[in-house]
């Protein structure tokens, strides 16, 4: 294989999950185990750069040394990352850069979480005996990187959850498409039980048990609402005890480590950018101009077009990002023969908090290369809607070299939307949605109100009752009061 040999290649990718509670198992040993699974020895040992996305489960000062130490890469430098489901894209797309620009040679992409030990712990009482770096360890860098997750008027009425934020997504996309309720719960409950039987297929995933559309549209016992129109079964799944890692290397120092050629996927190129991070300045929320420039530029760099890509990740934490995402970037939703899914999604492969696509990536490599010549595309979504990043893989050597953009300066002027924090009147809702407690009961609704103006107020009804009938009537453009602590009632 004639290569420069700067290019960079992806050699080695493996995932681990924990379903045994084990109180002795912390993060860092699953990042440990998943990089066990990715590469021998050998290969571990050659690591020069080891970069951690950020993880929710426990608190190191530096997790990526530990890694490094524990595999035999002493003299590794480390990184660690912001908070963002985007991140691990990111990561590869910096990289390949910085394997193409001379930088390094083999860098080591981990994640891992055990929130679902952690969080059975916590119930319980007992306490994580899990390692604690002390001030003599420094502060990886970018542990001080951070993500605006909300804005004044999302603060101001306590919206600050994607929970209640993605559903609300989801009623803008059942409004556009004009759809009535049922006719929408029903597609989104098919959309989903066709990624239940893509996780039921994935020897990673969390939960592969399979799902009907009316288990996953229709709520239970098993299946509470959690925020309409989502029940348990429509949300992301962080309870979760799952690592992976990634391993790009230059195409030199892969042949040097003898890493078989079968193995080998490369990158071929990648965008990133983001939408404006509060909610309430988007344009619409049932679109995402970063999604529409980003993705279809990094297609662009790749070469490919949408038609010519053989598998998709599409970023899953909820219903309506696929879909945004799939109109964005011109993907069909009902595609048998081609899901927008390797794993399963978020709900049932598992959402590991910022560290799913480490996952995709590495299902996305397992499945590229038991299929020669074929091309896949990775789809990062993190905060609210808010970071994209893409990434388009194959197995055939790239024609060119990795190619990268960050095309924020074209999604800035795109058009955005004037929110209003302290506005009192009449206005017509755009979209809502509606938090259940554990009871099976609606505790209020959150509104995206259009004013007068065609400028937008977020707002909350607090009232149960006014909550309820947010779930038994459609509300979409009815009159409603905004008063000026945030509250509101419909006229």
């Amino acid at each position: 294989m004639s290569l420069d040999p700067r290019t960079p290649v992806l050699v080695g990718y493996g995932q681990v999950n924990q379903h045994t509670e084990n109180p002795d198992v912390e993060p860092v040993d699953l990042m440990v185990a998943a990089a066990r699974e990715a590469a021998d020895p050998r290969v571990l040992a050659a690591v020069d750069a080891v970069r951690v996305v950020n993880l929710l489960s426990w608190r190191y000062r530096d997790a990526g040394l530990m890694v490094a130490q524990r595999i035999g890469a002493e003299k590794a430098a480390t990184r660690y990352t912001g908070i963002g489901g985007n991140v691990p894209q990111t990561l590869v797309n910096l990289a390949c850069l910085d394997i193409q620009q001379g930088r390094a040679d083999v860098v080591l992409i981990a994640g891992a979480e055990t929130w679902r030990t952690r969080t059975k712990m916590r119930a319980t009482g007992a306490k994580a005996d899990w390692t604690k770096q002390d001030d003599t360890v420094p502060l990886a860098p970018g542990s001080d990187e951070m993500m605006p997750m909300a804005g004044p008027g999302d603060l101001k009425i306590h919206l600050d959850r994607p929970s209640f934020v993605y559903p609300m997504f989801e009623q803008a996309v059942r409004i556009a498409a004009g759809e009535s309720t049922q006719e929408h719960r029903e597609r989104i409950g098919a959309l989903w039980a066709q990624f239940s039987a893509v996780a039921a297929q994935n020897p990673h995933a969390w939960n592969r048990q399979t799902y009907s559309a009316e288990d996953i549209y229709e709520p239970s016992a098993q299946n509470r609402m959690i925020s309409w129109p989502y029940p348990k079964l429509m949300n992301s799944n962080n309870m979760v005890d799952q690592g992976a890692v990634l391993i790009v290397a230059s195409a030199e120092k892969a042949q040097y480590l003898q890493i078989p050629q079968e193995r080998w996927v490369f990158p071929y190129a990648g965008a990133d950018a983001h939408d404006t991070y509060a909610i309430g300045e988007r344009a619409e929320f049932h679109t995402s101009p970063a999604i529409r420039i980003a993705g279809r530029r990094a297609l662009e760099l790749a070469g490919t077009g949408v038609d010519e890509l053989d598998l998709i990740d599409v970023y899953s934490c909820f219903p309506s990002a696929v879909q945004v995402a799939a109109a964005e970037l011109g993907l069909p939703v009902d595609d048998a023969d081609r899901p927008l899914t390797v794993t399963g999604g978020l709900t049932f492969a598992g959402g590991p908090w910022n560290n799913y696509v480490t996952h995709s990536i590495a299902t996305m490599a397992e499945q590229l290369t038991a299929r020669p010549g074929t091309r896949g595309l990775i789809t990062a979504n993190g905060g609210y809607l808010t970071k994209h990043s893409f990434g388009v893989y194959g197995t055939e050597p790239p024609q060119h070299e990795f190619r990268w953009e960050d095309v924020q300066d074209t999604v800035d002027r795109e058009p955005t939307r004037t929110e209003l924090v302290d506005w009192t009147g009449v206005g017509t809702v755009e979209t809502w949605t509606t938090p259940f407690d554990r009871d099976g009961e609606p505790e209020k609704a959150f509104l995206a109100v259009r004013t007068p103006s065609d400028d937008r107020v977020l707002a909350v009804i607090t009232d149960a009752d006014a909550a309820r009938t947010t779930v038994t009537d459609d509300i979409a453009g009815a009159a409603v009061r905004v008063h000026a602590d945030g509250t509101a009632t419909l006229e």
